[in-house]
């Protein structure tokens, strides 16, 4: 029996094109370097067991406690997005997003705590952040993806989360190849918005070949897709004390510190997300000591998305609206009544453009024998704009007498609110053209005065509102290491070398009061598109119609809101960050009483220096913005050490240990220079006597802020007693030394008050503030804490158990996580953002004879997360978590002795079977629902043609 030992798996995989280091391999000892020929063709198994066996043997191999993921063919993953597959693996979990798995958590840490890199060279993402996207990247590319839960001194994109590496094939070394990919793609809810699909397309193409007498590769891949999404959802403001005026039914007690839903948003969303890409690797080989490799990827990103639907104030924060409660249950108001509110009709539309270009060039030179030197450098560069415009309509403009209001009875539920007709006074038809008008129904705008103290501008004036920030991040990386073969006892290989990057991120957020044509007056709707349902919260439907559309015909006349609103150059800057790593590490291979011992020991030393500019902004006597530029920044130096050690005390099996000092540079956003005050013009806030609900705030960036840093321990237990079979069991501790708050403070903003600016509406009489007291936030470090947990893992082949199960196979995963971060000064939140307490993974698969069929589910308990608030900002929030069930059959016709569909593979996918809702909740009770998103189950069928 041929013994399954790491190098020789490692050269199978190198000489299949599945590369899975992050740099070229160096030369390898002749004698080392043998493979049995056998072997090469055992490892060369596609689908899922081919893929299974490639990520089992990279695991295997490397001296890092690692997770990988294997392409089961030319351009296809296991899912259909590079986060639906890593979501899988132990100890990481998805978090959806507007109903696609896009965030990933690496034991208990969101992206934001996480390094990715591509081919080994740090990924610009297209959030607001530092994290990546992962479902915004074309899985066609991908060939192998290594998440390191412990870093080596030569990785420079360590975080404390760990770290994801997105390798693409290497063509020298690859099968040559022409393959194409199609998908079809079919929501299971129909359209929720008439001018929107609910169908979808992916198209790839990939091209591998080698040329001049194998001294050239080549890899390419086209990607283009169209994916749609439908989504219900129901967002609840907050919640608010019920006052000590409010009714209640004779026989219903309202205990002190009751608790009642103030208000809601709730839309019916469709969104079609549409990406093409263009990736391309070239590899080569002039002479046998230099090879060349060129990367290049190229990503056009669109989303455009509809959400149309309602905006009502509620108990409480319904402008003054009477309500009784008829229910009561431990602390929350259940149930009642309101008696009306001047409903906001909400044709909202959101488009999402982003551009992402990255290039690299990697030289690698032989010395001799046993050195090599490798130089690298890369560019990368997003350019991302988000255009959302808001547009109200309702039963007529703010102030306009003889408006009905929309009285609604309420019901709380596990989803959060559902509402019904009134006891008492009828509904109003929102879906009724001849009654809705083209104006805003609440005077929610600024009232702006001219020099001598005379409105030009009036609170009822605003009919919509548009964010457009606009956001460009570059960055720029050379690398110069060498590497060589020593025989210096224990130590066998030494490598050292130099990085260093520059990198940019820059956001303006521009924004603008618009304005209908007929004002004072107002009019009727322009071509009315149809009628968007609002069944799911009780509400009959509202009428749509293309805001967009007249907002780039020029319909709306714009007020550009950076005159009147803090927040707009508040939250206008540039970061820039500069970091010289300069690194060392000596390999270890040694044999100690029978056991072989790998691994390696090295030091970083990370110097960085940051610098941002901004706008500190304030509001002179007029309420006009008064905008001082500013500047801040620093200088610091990291020491990161860093120990793996991998010993195979028996054939297959490891133990592994890890000991390092591991970083995460500060949010983006969170070193901005920035300080504001700002002041909602919105009555619930300005006649609120809730200090949650104030009208006044402040915030600012803080550019001095230093990395998040933590000293880890790592220990592992892996079995491997097949090529796809495994167990292990791994412990981990996360000593978090320096961690990041928002330290929000309680303050007195009378100074800043303007008493014929800041006021409510003509339509509540022009009343000064309730509250001159409310919050100002801003990001503060020195914080400690710790995570810590357990991961189980297992990999079963079913022969194994009995021959009649040949083809069948299990692989599981759970993962046990507790850990905390200090509170803020005054608060209580001490969760890490992206940890649940467990997270469960499994995935059933039968592959026999060209038949495939595979069920994967995952499970996640509640975990902090973040959602977009007031003007796209993010805020922080509870998801409650949930289990997803995808399957997939499929059928490889290279099994059916068709020879013209030879290398023809289809596959049929269903993704969230069992209709998983998403569900936020406030964290102090889980039933205080604050977001609602059901979105349906989702069909692809595909194919897979390789020529």
């Amino acid at each position: 029996m041929t013994q399954f030992k790491p190098n020789l798996i490692k050269a199978a995989l190198i000489s299949s094109g599945m590369a899975f280091g992050t740099m070229p391999a160096m030369a390898q000892d002749t004698e080392t370097d043998q493979v049995d020929e056998s072997m090469v063709e055992v490892i060369q198994v596609s689908g899922i067991r081919g893929s299974l066996q490639r990520a089992q043997a990279i695991k295997m191999d490397n001296t890092s406690i690692v997770e990988a993921l294997s392409a089961e063919d030319i351009g296809k993953l296991p899912d259909t997005s590079i986060a639906e597959s890593l979501a899988r693996l132990p100890g990481l979990a998805g978090e959806r997003r507007n109903g696609r798995t896009s965030g990933i958590s690496v034991r208990g840490f969101n992206e934001n705590y996480v390094g990715t890199t591509l081919n080994g060279r740090e990924l610009l993402g297209m959030g607001d952040n530092r994290g990546v996207e992962f479902d915004l990247y074309p899985t066609e590319i991908i060939s192998n993806i290594l998440v390191y839960k412990t870093p080596e001194a030569g990785m420079t994109t360590q975080s404390i989360g760990g770290s994801i590496d997105l390798q693409t094939v290497k063509p020298l070394t690859a099968e040559s190849t022409m393959t194409i990919n199609g998908t079809y793609e079919q929501n299971k809810e129909d359209a929720l918005n008439p001018d929107f699909d609910d169908n979808g397309h992916r198209l790839s193409f990939n091209y591998v070949d080698q040329f001049a007498d194998d001294t050239l590769g080549v890899a390419l891949t086209i990607a283009t897709m169209e994916s749609p999404r439908q989504e219900q959802q129901s967002r609840i403001w907050g919640y608010a004390g019920v006052s000590p005026d409010a009714a209640a039914r004779a026989d219903v007690d309202v205990p002190e510190g009751t608790v009642v839903q103030a208000g809601h948003d709730s839309f019916a969303r469709s969104a079609m997300m549409e990406r093409d890409s263009i990736a391309t690797v070239i590899q080569w080989a002039p002479s046998d000591n230099l090879t060349l490799q060129f990367d290049g990827l190229y990503i056009d990103f669109l989303e455009d998305d509809a959400r149309r639907g309602l905006e009502e104030g509620g108990p409480e924060f319904g402008f003054g609206s009477a309500y009784t409660v008829t229910e009561v249950q431990d602390g929350l108001a259940t149930a009642g009544y309101y008696d009306g509110f001047y409903s906001v009709i909400r044709n909202d539309v959101r488009q999402q453009e982003a551009e992402l270009t990255t290039l690299a060039l990697n030289a690698e030179y032989l010395l001799n024998d046993n050195w090599t030197i490798n130089a690298d450098i890369s560019s990368g560069k997003v350019d991302k704009t988000i255009t959302d415009v808001e547009s109200y309509s309702g039963v007529g403009r703010a102030g306009t007498e003889g408006r009905p209001l929309a009285a609604r009875s309420w019901e709380m539920t596990a989803n959060g609110v559902m509402f019904s007709d009134h006891p008492s006074i009828a509904p109003v038809d929102l879906t009724d053209p001849s009654l809705i008008r083209l104006a805003g129904p609440q005077a929610w705008g600024p009232t702006i005065l001219n020099e001598d103290g005379e409105a030009v501008y009036f609170s009822d004036q605003q009919d919509g509102f548009v964010n457009k920030p606009i956001f460009e991040e570059e960055l720029s990386t050379f690398r110069l290491d060498t590497e060589g073969f020593v025989d210096w006892g224990i130590v066998s290989a030494v490598e050292f070398g130099i990085v260093y990057s520059d990198r940019t991120k820059s956001k303006v957020n521009n924004g603008a009061y618009l304005t209908a044509p007929e004002y004072p007056g107002d009019g009727a709707i322009p071509d009315v598109l149809g009628v968007v349902p609002m069944d799911f919260v009780g509400i009959n439907g509202v009428l749509a119609y293309d805001s967009l559309g007249l907002y780039n015909s020029g319909y709306y006349s714009e007020l550009d809101a950076q005159l009147v609103q803090a927040d707009r150059l508040g939250d206008t800057y540039e970061v820039e960050e500069q970091l010289t790593t300069l690194y060392g590490k000596l390999n270890i291979d040694t044999e100690y009483e029978g056991i072989y011992i790998r691994g390696n020991v090295g030091l970083q030393i990370v110097n960085a220096d940051q610098q941002s500019t901004g706008f500190a902004t304030t509001s002179d006597s007029l309420g006009y913005v008064e905008a001082l530029p500013v500047s801040g920044g620093t200088d610091y130096t990291d020491v990161l050490p860093t120990l793996n050690l991998s010993a195979e005390f028996a054939e297959g099996q490891f133990v592994r240990l890890g000991l390092s000092k591991v970083l995460t540079r500060p949010r983006m956003d969170d070193m901005r220079p920035n300080s504001q005050v700002t002041f909602s013009f919105n009555d619930s806030q300005i006649l609120s006597d809730d200090p949650d609900n104030s009208p006044w705030g402040a915030s600012s960036g803080n550019p001095e802020l230093k990395p998040y840093e933590a000293n880890q321990f790592d220990l592992a237990y892996e079995n491997y007693f097949s090529e796809t079979g495994y167990v292990a069991v791994s412990f981990f501790y996360k000593d978090l030394k320096n961690w990041h708050r928002s330290n929000a403070v309680e303050q007195d903003f009378t100074e800043f008050y303007i008493p014929a600016i800041h006021q409510s509406s003509n339509e509540t009489g022009n009343q000064a503030p309730v509250l001159f007291v409310g919050e100002n936030s801003r990001p503060q470090d020195g914080y400690e804490g710790f995570v810590r947990g357990w991961e189980v893992q297992g990999s079963l082949p079913g022969e194994l158990l009995h021959d009649s199960l040949e083809g069948f196979g299990l692989f599981a995963s759970a993962t046990f996580l507790d850990g905390y971060a200090d509170a803020a000064p005054g608060t209580t939140e001490t969760r890490i953002p992206g940890l649940s307490d467990e997270n469960y993974s499994m995935t059933v698969f039968y592959e026999n004879a060209g038949f495939e069929f595979r069920i994967a589910a995952t499970k996640r308990t509640d975990y902090l997360s973040e959602t977009r608030g007031q003007s796209l900002a993010l805020s922080d929030s509870t998801n409650k978590g949930g289990t997803f069930v995808d399957a997939q059959i499929g059928y490889d016709f290279s099994e059916s002795g068709i020879e013209y569909l030879e290398g023809l593979r289809v596959t049929l996918q269903a993704q969230n079977i069992t209709d998983e809702d998403d569900i936020q909740s406030s964290g102090a009770d889980s039933r205080q629902v604050t977001l609602y998103q059901h979105y349906g189950a989702n069909y692809l069928l595909g194919f897979n043609y390789s020529f």
